[in-house]
């Protein structure tokens, strides 16, 4: 898997361009669907990132891009999630955790990317 370009907005991943958030899940690539986590948006003034979503914990790590200047909020219930799962939790900007899965995806290592904020 190689992500060809990013920028606000948009992700090409293997030459197919998505302008939403994106699930990497065992190599497969689909749409974070965040309409479970919008409830708390004024909590966060943001739709942060929340177990009630479809959650891809089924990898022994979990990669977060957190948008272009690392503004998706990652509440800490959702971390305490991850640490009663055993999933190693990282979470860095967008531009980084691409950089990372072009350096070298891990095996068994699922990734959400925020591509906006």
């Amino acid at each position: 898997m190689r992500v060809d370009k990013y920028k606000f907005g948009r992700i090409t991943i293997d030459g197919v361009a998505y302008t939403h958030d994106v699930v990497i899940e065992d190599g497969a690539i689909r749409k974070r669907k965040k309409g479970p986590s919008k409830p708390r948006r004024e909590e966060f003034g943001h739709t942060p990132l929340t177990a009630d979503e479809r959650v891809p914990w089924e990898a022994k790590r979990l990669w977060i891009g957190t948008g272009a200047e690392g503004r998706l909020p990652v509440p800490d219930d959702f971390r305490e999630e991850a640490r009663r799962r055993g999933v190693e939790l990282l979470t860095k900007t967008t531009p980084e955790v691409v950089k990372m899965i072009n350096e070298a995806l891990p095996a068994d290592t699922n990734v959400i990317l925020h591509v906006t904020c």
